[in-house]
């Protein structure tokens, strides 16, 4: 997992409520397991004007020119500014997986749905939740500024806006720790990989029956 601590990044906006993970990535694109290649397909249904399936060109498919990430000006954006309940719905872990290909790393909404938040955190994406006041001052200075960014600051936990304005944000202290050095659950794992092959060495010397029918 790609290590967070500061990211100064192109902000684009999704004005709308309740986006469900079913919008992030429909389920027909669901039956890949590879975490990675959903970049292309994340809001298919909203970013393309046809109906999007595994496999398919999607250079050749027409775009959907109201959509917000097809506008050239939020072309490479790494923030995403949402609105509250983002990531409603289904489970899905292949949620945070198409935006996290797509190139995202934060997503800023005043709240979010519980399991797409946990999950958002084990895939390197980090999840900010501001008040709903100040989340509308940054939808106006995204709407009024082309090329509006901002840096997140994961050490300090402060979205910082480009006049110097800084808003705090809560972030779990161990959630902080595994975005910070990068490490998911196997990352998390595998910190005990020594402990883990002692154990395994000294089972088998203590049951070399069990390990003789597993070989």
């Amino acid at each position: 997992m790609k290590p967070f601590t500061t990211v100064a990044g192109l902000v684009a906006p999704m004005d709308r409520s309740n986006v469900d993970t079913d919008m992030i990535i429909p389920k027909q694109f669901l039956k890949s397991i590879k975490r990675s290649g959903f970049g292309p397909n994340l809001f298919d249904e909203v970013r393309y004007l046809d109906e999007g399936q595994p496999g398919m060109d999607n250079s050749k498919r027409p775009l959907n020119p109201d959509f917000e990430l097809n506008k050239p000006r939020y072309a490479g954006a790494q923030v995403l500014l949402a609105r509250k309940n983002f990531g409603c719905g289904s489970s899905r872990e292949h949620a945070p997986w198409a935006l996290e290909d797509y190139g995202f790393r934060a997503i800023i909404a005043p709240s979010f749905a519980d399991i797409f938040y946990n999950n958002c955190f084990k895939n390197g994406l980090l999840p900010i939740v501001l008040a709903d006041d100040i989340v509308d001052r940054l939808f106006d200075a995204v709407a009024s500024t082309e090329g509006y960014k901002l840096t997140i600051d994961l050490e300090n936990q402060q979205v910082v806006t480009p006049q110097g304005d800084a808003f705090d944000f809560e972030v779990n202290a161990f959630r902080k720790h595994c975005l910070i050095n990068g490490l998911d659950d196997i990352g998390l794992t595998l910190q005990d990989a020594d402990a883990i092959r002692a154990y395994e060495t000294r089972r088998e010397q203590e049951t070399p029956w069990v390990f003789g029918h597993i070989r």
